[in-house]
């Protein structure tokens, strides 16, 4: 199998869908970025699919929202709409079951597919997450990183500020990595459906009908007790701070939480070793059990 990063193309109903992948034949692993502009499948999980590479098929989604190269359309349903066209996603490729995986948002995401779908996965993997703890109810205040995001104005220097918040460590803010989101920032049309996805998102949590599909107080710890489910947060997260996830890990008992030394949000960028290797106890052990 390859780790070489190859970039494709892909009809989801009606919707050119980008997403990046590498490796071949192994288990399958879908990935969901966060919410931050710029975001995409290979500037959240780039590091990923170099060194899983060669022994899964991992697949860096670039959703519906204003992300990535996929066609820049905006949410109608909030969140949901991301998970809606993720599923459709995953039937256009024509997986059958496989591990899904999440950062900030895209952990929102990746767990209510799995909630709105347990015979396709096999694991959840769950990254930083300031959106499941709203959705559990848990305290939030707008953090640091939060200003930071609100604060990029579709400059490269203000890209670069953004980058610098989502992750720990200085150095792999690379020009390649800052690049690579300004571009997906500032296509056309980008912005318009960046702006009415945010305005969508805060409809449904005003909304007394849709906020309740929102809410994972009692689907999140229900999903921990039918398929594996692990956590992993930064210890210098600023956007979702670590307190917001040690409050989490008291709510979700069945959630096994890993907490890893000078990473950001954006944990997989900041330590993409350590996070393999938790996802390779996680997935690779299964499969062996499962060929057992």
């Amino acid at each position: 199998m390859s780790n070489t990063r190859r970039s494709r193309f892909v009809m989801v109903n009606g919707i050119k869908t980008h997403y990046t992948e590498s490796g071949g034949n192994g288990p399958v692993i879908v990935g969901m970025h966060g919410g931050g502009a710029g975001s995409s499948g290979e500037a959240g999980l780039g590091k990923l699919l170099d060194i899983l590479g060669d022994r899964y098929r991992i697949i860096g989604l670039d959703s519906i929202g204003g992300y990535g190269e996929t066609d820049p359309v905006p949410l109608r349903y909030g969140l949901q709409s991301r998970v809606d066209h993720a599923a459709a996603f995953v039937d256009a490729l024509c997986l059958d079951t496989f591990t899904i995986m999440g950062n900030s948002q895209g952990a929102w995401c990746a767990a209510q597919y799995a909630i709105q779908h347990p015979d396709r996965v096999e694991n959840v993997i769950l990254l930083s997450s300031g959106s499941i703890g709203g959705a559990m109810g848990a305290n939030r205040s707008p953090s640091e990183g939060m200003k930071l995001m609100q604060a990029y104005d579709g400059t490269r220097p203000a890209m670069l500020n953004l980058m610098h918040g989502l992750t720990a460590r200085a150095e792999v803010v690379t020009d390649t990595l800052v690049d690579l989101r300004q571009t997906a920032a500032t296509r056309p049309g980008v912005r318009e459906a960046f702006a009415a996805s945010d305005k969508a998102i805060r409809a449904v949590r005003d909304n007394a009908v849709l906020a309740a599909h929102y809410d994972m107080r009692v689907t999140l710890p229900a999903l921990a007790k039918q398929i594996p489910t692990t956590f992993i947060w930064g210890d210098a997260d600023i956007f979702a701070p670590p307190e917001l996830g040690r409050e989490l890990e008291k709510m979700l008992p069945g959630i096994r939480f890993h907490w890893i030394h000078n990473a950001g949000h954006q944990v997989q960028t900041d330590q993409p070793e350590q996070v393999a290797q938790i996802i390779d106890d996680m997935v690779g052990k299964r499969q062996a059990v499962a060929a057992d």
